[in-house]
């Protein structure tokens, strides 16, 4: 790895840089690293709100529809696999809160070539979901105001919240603070309505037929049989990326290893309350059938099932706000990939470089770029370019999930060897949930492959992930030859 010459300076200092991998504490860094601008709030609202993606207000009306009732264990598996995933992940940040996570600890523990690689792709995932979330968001807002064509609001939104990023971290942080605390309170209200109305006691409610018996009464908890299970978890599974971004925003805090153990440690109930409460509601509320969760979608058909008035255009505010916490997070979380491949010498120098802010401006406006041409591509050619992209970074995060998991069994010896203290959080029943975990994802992926769905987005993420380890390698083998023709003339 050749030293990058802006980095002298946090170097010198090791863990005085809120990015330094070794470092126990956010420091401030002079023009040279990221600073601990993030407030335990902001970590703390981001770790809640990270899991909850526009995907669960958008999609859960089609795993409702192929599954049935079963859908509540799909969303269980996968649930059970971010648990796992995420104490693995937790269990390296706390030791080792770097700005790049898990790229940076491949790096350490697989290789050069496999921090290079998930890092890259990584950053190419939120670089597309940039476009399909300004997409979504342009939708939305193209509804309320059509005079504003659907390219201009995306711009807008792109526009407003690139400069936010570019301010500093603290108000990336306090932007996420209200957009994750909107969707909190939406999931949590729509839970606490939902239940009452189950139960009988919510004044007004229209809706007698609810109950558990919905469960049960149209075909069964299994209407499509057990595959349906399967099926259902390749509908759901990449609704829940998004839960590792706050051990990448953890590297930005004064407290990144208190940061990380609270959110790994609160992440089960998070998923519980937030994905299985929530889809357990819509089912008690309606039959899994109802033709109103396939028109309206889930959410919206079970509060308008309940008398509660309005229901689609509250809807839409609180999708509008997750796709703009998913937009704002996807920009943050690709520009502090490219910030740390900077660093490492994987990217261009200049992503590695910071303002006096601490902010990595040139990281940032390099996804931004890209971010708007997808967007582009997505409005010139949505069904050839941009389904590409899309179907090319589908399996994305089932590879950085197996890639955490190959990781931490290298990376806990290291912790050990080095800094046994510095391992707060452990991984449950270490190996053998760290082996059964990549079994798991493994079988997901092997599953996608007979599903006319998913074996497109797994044979094109391969090939995309292919070309990236290739270049990998390739760069690898020149580095080696070049050190070692400088060795030989360093001798002669």
């Amino acid at each position: 790895m050749t030293s990058q010459p802006h980095l002298a300076k946090a170097d010198e200092n090791p863990g005085e840089g809120a990015g330094d991998p070794h470092g126990d504490k956010g420091g401030a860094p002079h023009g040279d690293g990221l600073k601990a601008g993030l407030k335990n709030r902001h970590l703390s609202m981001i770790a809640i709100g990270g899991v909850i993606g526009a995907g669960l207000f958008v999609g859960s009306g089609t795993g409702i529809a192929a599954a049935g009732p079963a859908i509540l264990v799909s969303y269980a598996l996968v649930g059970l696999m971010v648990v796992l995933v995420m104490r693995m992940l937790g269990e390296m940040a706390a030791a080792r809160p770097a700005s790049g996570s898990f790229s940076e600890y491949a790096d350490q523990a697989l290789g050069r070539w496999a921090g290079f690689s998930i890092g890259w792709l990584y950053w190419f995932f939120w670089v597309v979901v940039l476009a399909v979330e300004a997409t979504a968001g342009a939708v939305i807002l193209n509804g309320w105001i059509p005079a504003v064509p659907q390219w201009g609001w995306a711009l807008v939104v792109m526009v407003v919240l690139t400069a936010t990023n570019l301010v500093s971290v603290g108000s990336y942080g306090e932007f996420e603070f209200w957009f994750a605390g909107i969707k909190v309170v939406a999931i949590g209200a729509f839970v606490v309505i939902g239940l009452l109305a189950v139960f009988g006691v919510l004044p007004g409610s229209d809706n007698p037929g609810a109950g558990f018996a919905h469960l049960t009464d149209t075909g069964g908890f299994l209407p499509h049989g057990w595959g349906s299970i399967l099926t259902g978890v390749l509908m759901v599974v990449f609704s829940f990326m998004g839960s590792e971004i706050v051990t990448l925003a953890a590297g930005e805090s004064r407290d990144p290893q208190r940061a990380v153990t609270k959110a790994t440690n609160s992440v089960i109930w998070r998923i519980a309350v937030f994905y299985l409460g929530s889809v357990f509601v819509v089912l008690t509320l309606l039959p899994w059938n109802d033709r109103s969760i396939a028109e309206d979608g889930s959410y919206v058909a079970a509060l308008n099932s309940i008398g509660i008035p309005h229901a689609g255009q509250v809807m839409n505010v609180i999708v509008l706000t997750a796709v703009l916490s998913c937009l704002n997070s996807g920009l943050y979380t690709a520009s502090r990939m490219a910030f740390s491949l900077g660093r490492r010498g994987d990217a261009p120098g200049a992503f590695g470089r910071t303002t006096a802010r601490g902010v990595p401006q040139s990281a940032i406006l390099g996804s931004v770029v890209f971010g708007f041409v997808a967007v582009f591509f997505n409005y010139r050619w949505p069904e050839t370019v941009f389904a590409f992209l899309l179907n090319s970074s589908g399996a994305v995060a089932l590879f950085v999930w197996l890639v955490i998991c190959f990781t931490q069994l290298r990376m806990r010896g290291m912790i050990l060897r080095e800094s046994p203290e510095k391992l707060v959080v452990r991984m449950w029943l270490f190996p053998y949930l760290t082996w059964a975990t990549i079994a798991m994802i493994s079988f997901v992926l092997v599953y996608m492959l007979t599903d006319d769905n998913g074996r497109e987005q797994v044979l094109l993420s391969l090939l995309v992930a292919a070309l990236v380890v290739g270049v990998a390698v390739g760069r690898d083998l020149v580095q080696r030859e070049r050190t070692g023709s400088a060795r030989s003339a360093g001798k002669s």
